[in-house]
Formats: structure tokens, sequence, C-alpha cells
């Protein structure tokens, strides 16, 4: 594999990593080893495989059934009342009809998380605040902290993924209960519970059961993650009648394909093999942590998702390490400098067998340290002819503190990055705070990738917002918030008029005149601030054999 391929495959995908079947065409049309792709390595079993492989033809070749009987047929494996569940195709899907249907101004997440969470809902024109978690906590979710944010923000709606990726963070389920009846009066609660089944901190952590009975509270879940089959694209959200059908009702007879019905069918014969590789996957975490742990300076977060957040050692730049896994070791590894809120000195690493590991360890060991542990590969030098959409989020958020263009950012109010290389907002007297004057667009000439920092003590911080409407705008935002629009449609741009120093961003404005995150993740020319370009717009049938609703794997 090509050093070159490599680089115009990254290039090409900022905003996440390159396909399997884009890799394997790259090569010798088989993929490298996938410590990238967070799905269960251990189901479906090869019995299962060849069953579905010798009934390739049929399934491929024929409608498959609507999606409301696959959908009856997963009800009876998770024993739920089917007017609680849709079924979309893949967890993407289902936010998307999310955030059309039930966001109406705005979202809160906190960040780093799952990309759709934050891209989705800028892409449809809403305002999106951004909770920072922190790096010296390890980047656990203080709920108080978060529920103090999303009252002073006046935000509508509230996101929380448990476990949280990329980081595995695990909130408790009483805390999340107290939380969700502390926010009773939202719009809309999203509990994301992709990763729950590989958790084994609490026995029955999911909440779904509570969907059930809460006006403003949906989950969502995952089957291609557990299930090993990212490739089929299916997964479920639970939430009271008027909730799920509201969003049942908007799609597709048919948007749930054939393979995904053959599985949803023959799981009920399985439970004993799927509760057997949920049980092996939480085992192999530990492993894997303990071995990652022994690397020097490498830094191993706490997780109860099937993956390991780690932070390289200082001097280690991720996109150099992520490349050079692919190119020396054949091996894929997740680099999250493209995630917001976090760097690149931060990789996502599937759970793995054993084996596959020992292969992990020794080749992070090459890369990072060579003959000599404990030297780190450099970072990337100013002017580099190589350059990774991750690389260039790098420097922009580096250079800019997420703001955009520097001309403009000066003119915002104060802004500070943290320790871990996440930009922080940082507050300014009322005095200090000045109205954004007009000044000429002009690109600033090339930055450097930012160099590792000393952890500083976080300041107390005003949220971190942005919009997705892609537009050269005036250069003073406007007083007043549009009047609410349709589900959906971007708020219209808003007149000039002074900008109030406290309150909410209007629908539709990107903060403080800056980028969006989808500008940020477009920018992947050598330069980072040139040629900028928007990116686009794009339970079970009994006790005995299988886990019950929470995933949990538990017998009786």
């Amino acid at each position: 594999m090509a050093d070159s391929n490599v680089t115009s495959l990254f290039r090409s995908t900022a905003a996440h990593s390159p396909s399997m079947a884009a890799l394997a065409r790259e090569s010798d049309g088989t993929g490298p080893v996938d410590f990238c792709i967070p799905c269960n390595p251990y189901f479906p079993t090869p019995a299962m495989f060849d069953e579905m492989a010798a009934r390739l033809r049929e399934i491929i070749t024929y409608y498959p059934s609507s999606a409301d009987t696959i959908t009856a047929e997963l009800c009876n494996l998770l024993q739920l009342p089917p007017q609680c569940v849709a079924m979309g195709n893949g967890s993407t899907e289902l936010i998307t009809w999310i955030d059309h249907l039930m966001v109406r101004e705005s979202l809160a997440i906190p960040v780093p998380t799952f990309g759709r969470w934050t891209d989705q809902p800028m892409e449809t024109g809403k305002r999106v605040d951004m909770f920072p978690l922190q790096e010296s906590n390890g980047f656990a979710l203080d709920l108080t902290q978060y529920a103090e944010f999303i009252r002073k923000r006046n935000t509508k709606v509230a996101v929380i993924c448990n476990p949280n990726n990329p980081d595995g963070g695990f909130i408790h389920k009483q805390a999340l209960v107290q939380f969700m009846d502390s926010m009773a009066d939202l719009d809309l609660i999203v509990i994301d519970e992709s990763f729950l089944e590989f958790a084994d901190a609490e026995v029955e952590p999911s909440v779904v059961q509570e969907a059930m009975i809460r006006p403003n509270v949906v989950v969502l879940r995952s089957l291609g993650k557990n299930f090993g089959l990212h490739g089929i694209r299916f997964g479920y959200l639970v939430a009271n009648p008027a909730l799920a059908g509201r969003i049942r009702s908007m799609l597709p007879k048919w948007n749930l394909n054939a393979f995904a019905e053959h599985v949803v069918f023959i799981l009920k014969e399985h439970g004993a093999e799927y509760a057997q590789s949920l049980q092996q996957v939480r085992r192999d975490r530990l492993d894997m942590a303990s071995h990652l742990s022994a690397l020097p300076g490498l830094t191993v977060y706490p997780s109860q998702g099937n993956f390991l957040f780690v932070r390289l050692p200082v001097g280690a730049e991720g996109t150099v390490v992520r490349d050079r896994m692919l190119t020396e070791h054949r091996i894929l590894v997740r680099e999250c400098g493209n995630k917001i809120g976090s760097s690149s000195r931060f990789l996502r690493l599937v759970v793995r067998p054993q084996t596959d590991v020992r292969r992990l360890v020794s080749g992070m060991e090459q890369v990072l340290y060579g003959t000599r542990r404990g030297a780190a590969v450099p970072e990337l030098s100013t002017g580099t002819n190589y350059s990774s959409g991750t690389a260039a989020v790098d420097r922009l958020v580096g250079a800019t503190n997420g703001a955009g263009m520097q001309n403009l950012a000066a003119q915002a109010l104060g802004t500070g990055t943290s320790g871990a290389g996440m930009p922080m907002p940082v507050p300014v007297p009322a005095a200090a705070q000045i109205q954004p004057q007009p000044v000429p667009m002009q690109a600033p000439p090339p930055q450097p990738v930012s160099q590792p920092q000393q952890p500083q003590p976080q300041p107390q911080f005003e949220p971190m917002v942005a919009a997705a409407q892609v537009q050269q705008m005036p250069m003073q935002m406007s007083q007043q918030i549009p009047q609410q629009q349709p589900y959906g449609v971007p708020a219209p741009a808003p007149a000039p008029a002074p900008m109030p120093p406290q309150g909410p961003t209007p629908t539709g404005v990107p903060a403080r005149n800056g980028l969006t995150a989808a500008q940020v993740r477009g920018a992947t020319s050598p330069n980072g601030m040139q040629n900028l370009a928007p990116a686009p717009a794009t339970g079970w049938p009994n006790a005995q054999s299988w886990p019950n609703a929470a995933g949990m794997g538990q017998a009786g």
C-alpha cells in the first residue's frame, strides 16, 4: 500500500476514516487489521456467516419484508411494544429524522462525541451548544455542570451518548434518570446507547423503559456495532408511542434491507453465542488496556465501550502515527483530530482479540519509539507538503479557536486553548467587549501544527456554539432571534444590527462570525486556511437464552 495512496484516502474523507472497501481497493484486495471501526469481532459466528453466504442469492434477489414486519420481529426479541420502536437504516438515518422533526432551534451536546450529533443539526441551520469534556477529568461528563450549561444557553434539546464515543465515558442509570427529571421541560432529551451493550459497570444500565413513559425522551440503539455488522446498516429508537410514531411515519416502507431482515429473524437461534461474544469483548478490553498502558508516555482513559481512547506521548503526531501504522504494519487506527473537542494527539482503538492486540502494541512501539523506547515520533513540521483533513483541522482550530478567519476572530470575544489542544472560549469583561466592524476577508499565512501545551486550569467558559449555514454573512449579527421556522428549514440570515453581549446566537447564524464544524472539516488544503470549502451536507424471547432489553447479558 503506497504512502501517496494513504495520504489521498485520508485527505478525501476528512470527516471520517476511509471505508474498509476503499482501503482494500488500494492494496491487494484485503483490508488491514481493523482497530478503527467499532464493531463486535466475535459475532456473528463463523457458522452464521456460512449460513448467510449459502443464502446470499436469495437474500439479495428479492424485496425484503416491510419495515413494520422486521420491527415486529425485533420487538419480539427485545420484549418491547412495537408502537414504541422505530427501526432505521443505521442510527444516522434516525439522527437525521430526529433533527428534522424534533430539534426546533438549538441542541446541546458534550464534545468530543459522534460527529453526526454536531454536524447534522448545523446542516439544517440549528444552533449547536457544545459542552467541552475536560481531559483533566478523564473526559467524564458532569451532569450537574451540563444541566447548568443548558439552562444558561436556553437550549431546547439535550443529547447524551452513553457510553460516549470516542472516550467510552459511562453514566449510571440513576444519574441519567435524575437528569431527565430535571430537564422535563426541554423539547427533547436523546440518550444515545449505541455502545451500551458492551458496558459492564451496571447490570441494568439502559433507560429504554424510562423513555417509553416520558413525554420528551428518545433512546437510540445500534444493532450493527454490537452484532458486528456495520455494513447492514440497521438500528432502532425507543420512545413513547407519539414520538416513535412520528419518526416511523416519515420512514420509507422498505428502508430496511433484506440482509437486515435475515439477521433479525435468525437472532433468536443464537442468543447464547451473542451473550458470550459480549463477555469476551469486555475481557479483551481489560487485557488491551493493560498492554497499552505499559507503553511509555501513552495515556489510556477508562472506557465502557468496545474501544479505548488514548493520548499519544508528547511529541507524537496522530496523523503520522496513523499512516505509519497503516503503511508499515497494515493496522488501521482512528486518529481523532477531526473530532470537535479532540486533537491529533488522541487515537480511538477498537477492542480486538489478544493476538491482534499484540500486533498493535508491537507496531506502536516501533512507530512511537523506534529502537529507543521513549523517543516519540516527531510532529509535522511547518510547511510540510503532507496534509490530511485532520491535520488541517488541527491547524485551523489551533490558530483561530474554531472561529474561522483570523480577521473575524479578532473582533469576537476573547479566546483560549486548553492544554488538551481543545478550543475553549474565555469570557471577557463587559468593558472589553467590542462590536464587530466590517473588515476585508483575507486568508492568513499557513499556520504550524499546534505544539503540545502544559495543562492549564480551565476558566469559567461561555459555550462553544456553531450553526451550519455556509455563507459570507454581515459583520454584525442581529439582536433579534428570527421567528420560529418550520422543522428542518434553516432560518434566513438576520438583518444587520448590534449583537447583544449575552444570549443565544440566532438560528442559522454561524457563531461569532466564524466557521462551522462542516466548514472546518472542509479545509483540507496544505495551508489549512486558503481554499476553504464547506464539507458536503450530507431484551429477548426468554431470559434463559437471551440478554434482557438493556443488553447486559445476564442470565435469568
